[in-house]
């Protein structure tokens, strides 16, 4: 058997094998990053308390919308990679 016909038996679901690889990938590295940015934001939290605790109020305010942007950082590479494994 040649090599010619082995890859034209299975074009198909090698394209979507690629697909599947890609969207595993998106989701994979934007929840990576968002983890990353999550850690940083809390670590930066803590360490600005260690420092002034009397901001502790004022940093908190601050703290949960960089943590909800963050967080859904993660969502927007679901439904991005979700939409191109569909439209491609």
């Amino acid at each position: 058997m040649s090599a010619l016909s082995i890859v034209g038996a299975v074009d198909g679901n090698v394209a979507d094998a690629g697909k599947a690889i890609a969207l595993a990938l998106g989701i994979g590295l934007g929840s990576l990053g968002a983890g990353v940015g999550i850690g940083n934001i809390f670590g930066s939290m803590i360490q600005a308390v260690a420092r002034q605790p009397e901001l502790r109020g004022e940093l908190q305010g601050i703290q949960w919308p960089g943590f909800a942007l963050t967080e859904a950082v993660v969502f927007y590479g679901l439904i991005g990679g979700l939409l191109a494994y569909v439209l491609i």
